[in-house]
C-alpha cells in the first residue's frame, strides 16, 4: 500500500508561480512512474506531467510544456511540480499519482493505481 500526501497550491495571480509537493510513503515504494493530473470543474481529469522513477525521464502535456517542471527529491520519495507563468485555465484540483507497474501509456490515468486526495490551485486573472 502506498500513501500520497500532497501540499502546496492555493490562490495565485496569473503569471505567477507555485510549487506542489507529493510525499509518498509505504512499506515498499518502488514505482514505475509518478505523475500529476488535474481536474477542473465540469471537465474530465487530464494528465499534466509524469516522471519515470528509475530514469527520472520526464514528459508533459502540451498545454504545460515549457511552463511546468516535474522533479523528484534527492534520496526522498517526493515528487514536485513547479508551475510557472500560470494561467487562469490552469485552475483545477491537482492530483499526485503513482503507477507501480510498467505501462505503455503513462499519460493515461489507467496506468496509475495510487492517488492523492488532491490540492486546489486557483489562478486569478
Amino acid at each position: 500500500q502506498v500513501q500520497l500526501a500532497e501540499s502546496g497550491g492555493g490562490l495565485v495571480q496569473a503569471g505567477g508561480s507555485s510549487r506542489l509537493s507529493c510525499a509518498a510513503s509505504g512499506r515498499t515504494f518502488s514505482p514505475y512512474v509518478m505523475g500529476w493530473f488535474r481536474q477542473a470543474p465540469g471537465k474530465e481529469r487530464e494528465f499534466v506531467a509524469g516522471l519515470r522513477w528509475s530514469s527520472s525521464t520526464t514528459f508533459y502535456a502540451d498545454s504545460v510544456k515549457g511552463r511546468f517542471t516535474i522533479s523528484r527529491g534527492n534520496d526522498t520519495n517526493t515528487v514536485y511540480l513547479q508551475m510557472n507563468t500560470l494561467k487562469p485555465e490552469d485552475t483545477a484540483a491537482y492530483y499526485c499519482a503513482v503507477g507501480s507497474r510498467w505501462s505503455t501509456s503513462p499519460r493515461s490515468s489507467a496506468a496509475y493505481n495510487y492517488w492523492g486526495q488532491g490540492t486546489q490551485v486557483t489562478v486569478s486573472s
